[in-house]
């Protein structure tokens, strides 16, 4: 038998006129309308990231073709134009804030656009959503020295917990980027599993902390998404994406190979 192998879509602003910063990278109210029905028509059955590890870890078995709707950062159109059409379908996702961006308490600015605010994040978690952690401020992790990085975790780890009532189980890495010290610092945090971006379907081998995202994005038309979400073409579609994503690994290595040549003749 083949191993399962689950669309988990990556998502960010779903905004009528984002910010230049968000555009790329945000859908239109319209476009994820569109969306949710396409997994409706298809027969999908969304889970949060938690039920999924939870299903592969124990082996329970995965409903017919598996979906996982993701939101990173916490932007405002999460709530006002996603949290309803959700509702519609009675589909879950999971929204992983950073909690230094959001509007409010803790708000420690940075934000590249509109962002939830406390209790915006308390209405998607009792509507259902699960609450993930994406640190506090949105760094490069794997640029941060160890205390920082534990820092960065759990401080996020914290503030959800104290906001909702409830500890975040799931964790997303901010860009993308992780490595292994990363990896055992989210772990370590008490975080269950992590999600990355790679462009790819997550499959179980790929371990609670490496788990793999589709991008979905504002030039994503319904005809790609479908392929998307049916794991065809996947390689195609994104391989200017890993071309540009294996090229700056070695840039960030570098980076990291100079601050540790710095950090010990200091």
């Amino acid at each position: 038998m083949s191993e399962a192998a689950v669309p988990i879509l990556m998502y960010h602003a779903v905004a009528t006129d984002p910010g230049d910063a968000t555009r790329a990278l945000s859908v239109t109210p319209e476009a994820f309308a569109e969306q949710m029905a396409l997994l409706r028509d298809l027969g999908c059955h969304p889970l949060d990231t938690a039920d999924l590890a939870d299903r592969w870890r124990t082996g329970k078995p995965l409903p017919e073709r598996p979906v996982l709707v993701t939101f990173d950062d916490g932007y405002e159109g999460v709530h006002r134009h996603a949290l309803p059409v959700l509702a519609q379908h009675g589909f879950t996702a999971t929204v992983f804030v950073a909690t230094g961006w959001l509007r409010g308490a803790h708000d420690t600015g940075g934000a590249l656009d509109t962002m939830l605010d406390w209790e915006q994040v308390r209405a998607l978690a009792a509507a259902g959503a699960e609450i993930g952690g994406h640190s506090h401020t949105h760094p490069q992790l794997d640029q941060l020295d160890d205390d920082t990085l534990r820092r960065e975790l759990l401080r996020c780890r914290e503030l959800v917990t104290a906001e909702l009532g409830a500890r975040p189980r799931s964790f997303a890495y901010p860009y993308g980027y992780s490595s292994r010290r990363v990896r055992r610092a989210v772990r370590a945090a008490g975080f269950e599993q992590s999600l990355a971006v790679g462009n790819d379907l997550a499959r179980r081998r790929q371990g609670p902390y490496a788990l793999r995202r589709v991008t979905v994005r504002r030039s994503t038309g319904i005809e790609e998404f479908a392929r998307l979400v049916e794991g065809r073409d996947i390689s195609r579609t994104f391989a200017r994406d890993r071309v540009l994503t294996q090229g700056y690994a070695v840039v960030r290595r570098a980076r990291q190979v100079r601050r540790k040549a710095i950090r010990s003749r200091v």
